[in-house]
C-alpha cells in the first residue's frame, strides 16, 4: 500500500498499523498546509524532533510540495519513503515521519535515541595487557568503534536485516581488497533467506551461517573485542555485528582462534607460546583422563605403576559403585554444581561453588560414596576444560562421549574413537576453509600464528589458509 496526497488517509493508514499507545501523533503546520509527525515516544529524541522538525516546518513559507519540502528540514539522516508498510517499521524502529498534506510520501528522520550500556571490558575475554573496551547491544556504538580501529576508506559495512517482528539490522563488516567477494556474497545470501520470526542475539544468526547443522564443533568464531575483531578481519575474515548483541560472529572460523588469547598479541612471543601448548595439552587432559582412568582400571590395570595402584586399591575398598558409574557419578555432581553456579546470582553461586565442591566432595569420599581419585581427576578434568572457555560445550560432550567409551572397550575404544574423531575434523571444512588448518592441510608459512606465536616481523603475510585476496600485511622497505 502506497501513501496518497491525502493527508487524512495516511494517517489512518499509519494508525492501523501502529495502533499502539507510544505511538505519538501530532498534528503541525507547514506553511498553509496541514501536517503531522509520528514517531515512538520511547526511542525518539524528542528535543531533536521540537527542534529539527517542528521548529523548521512553523517556519516554513509558501506551499510545500514533494520537491521542495525535504530542503526545510535540518536532520542529517533524512529519506522519502512512498509505501506504508516500510514507513511502519522504521516508524517503530525510532524514526520520526512527517506526512503532509498534498504530498504522496512521508519523509523519515534518524532521530533514534534510547539508552545504552557503557563500554566496558567485556567479562568473556579480561586481559592483563591491551586495550580493555569491549562492544555493546547497540550496532551503532560497535561500527563506530571499528571505524576507530580501523580509519581507512577500504572499511566497508554493509547493512542488511532479519527476523519477521524484530526486523533486526545486521551489519558485515570487512576490508575491500582483501575479504573475498565470494565469501561476502555467500554469508549476505543466508543472511537474506533466514527464515525466523525475530532475531534477538547473535546467537540466532549463527545458526543460518554454518553450513553442517548438526555438527558439534564451532563453524562460526566470535568476539567481544574491538581489536580481536580488526586483526581478523584484517587476515580476509568477515564479521557479522548483530544490533542487539554485544558479540561479532567471524567467518571463516579455524579451530586454533579459540586456543589464541588476546593477551597473546600484547606479551612475548615466547610466553603467548608456551600458553597455547599449555591450553592444548589442559584440553586433552580434560577430554582423555577420566575415559583412560576408567578404561585402566577396568581392562588395563598392567599400566597403572604400582604405588598408584596400591593408593587406588586401598581408596576404593567399600566403594558400592562401579568405576565406570562412580566416574559418571563424580561428573554428573561437577556439572550440576557447575550449572548452579552460573544461574544463581554471583553473590550465592559463589557460595554454592565452594560449599559443593568442598563439603559435598570431602562428605562424599569419607562416606565411601566415591574415591578420592575419581573426585581429583574429575577436578583436574573440569578446571582444564575452563583454559579454553569457548570450547567448553563442544569438549564437555566429548569427555563425555570418551568416558562411555573408554568404559565399554577399553584403551583399544578410546584410540579407534580418537581416529575416527580425528578423520572428522580433518575433513571436516566451511566456506572452504579446513577447520584444521594450519596444521591439516599442513600450511607451513601459516604456522607462525599456531600453537607458535612468531614475532610480528615474522608474519607479513596474511593466513594462506583463509580465502583471502591480498596476501601482503607488511610491504618490504
Amino acid at each position: 500500500m502506497n501513501f496518497t496526497e491525502r493527508l487524512k488517509d495516511n494517517v489512518a493508514a499509519i494508525k492501523k498499523r501502529l495502533n499502539s499507545d507510544d505511538i505519538q501523533y501530532k498534528e503541525i503546520k507547514i506553511g498553509e498546509k496541514k501536517g503531522c509527525i509520528v514517531f515512538a515516544a520511547d526511542l525518539t529524541d524528542k528535543s531533536a524532533v521540537g527542534e529539527l522538525i517542528i521548529r523548521p516546518a512553523a517556519d516554513f513559507c509558501g506551499t510545500p510540495n514533494g520537491d521542495n519540502i525535504a530542503e526545510y528540514f535540518f536532520s542529517p539522516e533524512t529519506e522519502k519513503e512512498y509505501s506504508v508498510i516500510p514507513a511502519t517499521k522504521k516508524i517503530a524502529g525510532g524514526s520520526c515521519a512527517l506526512l503532509c498534506d498534498g504530498v504522496n510520501f512521508a519523509l523519515l528522520f534518524g532521530l533514534k535515541k534510547f539508552d545504552k550500556r557503557a563500554i566496558t571490558e567485556p567479562p568473556t575475554s579480561t586481559v592483563i595487557k591491551g586495550p580493555r573496551e569491549g562492544f555493546v547491544e547497540s550496532l551503532s556504538v560497535n561500527t563506530s568503534l571499528m571505524r576507530r580501529k580501523l580509519i581507512s576508506p577500504a572499511l566497508r559495512f554493509k547493512y542488511l536485516s532479519a527476523g519477521e517482528f524484530s526486523d533486526t539490522k545486521i551489519a558485515l563488516c570487512y576490508i575491500d581488497g582483501i575479504a573475498d567477494e565470494r565469501l561476502v556474497n555467500s554469508i549476505t545470501e543466508k543472511i537474506k533467506k533466514a527464515k525466523i520470526d525475530a532475531v534477538l542475539d547473535d546467537s540466532y544468526v549463527s545458526k543460518f551461517l554454518g553450513e553442517h547443522k548438526a555438527s558439534l564443533f564451532k563453524q562460526i568464531g566470535n568476539t567481544e573485542k574491538p581489536d580481536v575483531l580488526a586483526a581478523r578481519i584484517l587476515e580476509g575474515r568477515v564479521a557479522v555485528l548483530v544490533d542487539g548483541s554485544p558479540i561479532a560472529l567471524t567467518v571463516p572460523y579455524l579451530l586454533v582462534e579459540d586456543f589464541q588469547s588476546p593477551g597473546d598479541y600484547y606479551s612475548s612471543s615466547y610466553s603467548a607460546t608456551f600458553a597455547r601448548i599449555l591450553r592444548l595439552l589442559a584440553v586433552i587432559i580434560s577430554v582423555y583422563l577420566p575415559a583412560l582412568y576408567v578404561s585402566a582400571q577396568l581392562f588395563h590395570l598392567q599400566f597403572i605403576p604400582l604405588s598408584f595402584l596400591l593408593t587406588i586399591v586401598n581408596s576404593i575398598k567399600g566403594i558400592p559403585l562401579s568405576p565406570s558409574f562412580e566416574m559418571f557419578f563424580t561428573l554428573l555432581v561437577f556439572e550440576i554444581l557447575n550449572e548452579a553456579s552460573v544461574r544463581m546470582p554471583k553473590y550465592v553461586g559463589m557460595v554454592v561453588s565452594i560449599v559443593g565442591g568442598l563439603v559435598l566432595g570431602e562428605t562424599a569420599v569419607n562416606a565411601g560414596i566415591i574415591s578420592a581419585p575419581a573426585l581429583m581427576i574429575i577436578a583436574l578434568s573440569g578446571i582444564c576444560l575452563y583454559t579454553v572457555p569457548e570450547l567448553e560445550q563442544t569438549f564437555s560432550v566429548l569427555r563425555l562421549i570418551f568416558l562411555v567409551i573408554g568404559g565399554s572397550f577399553g584403551a583399544f575404544g578410546i584410540i579407534v574413537a580418537s581416529g575416527v574423531l580425528l578423520t572428522y575434523l580433518v575433513s571436516f571444512e566451511n566456506y572452504r576453509t579446513p577447520l584444521l588448518a594450519p596444521f591439516s592441510p599442513l600450511i607451513v608459512k601459516d604456522l607462525k600464528d599456531g600453537w607458535y606465536k612468531g614475532f610480528t616481523v615474522e608474519r607479513r603475510l596474511s593466513p594462506i589458509s583463509l580465502k583471502n585476496v591480498n596476501k601482503r600485511r607488511i610491504k618490504n622497505d
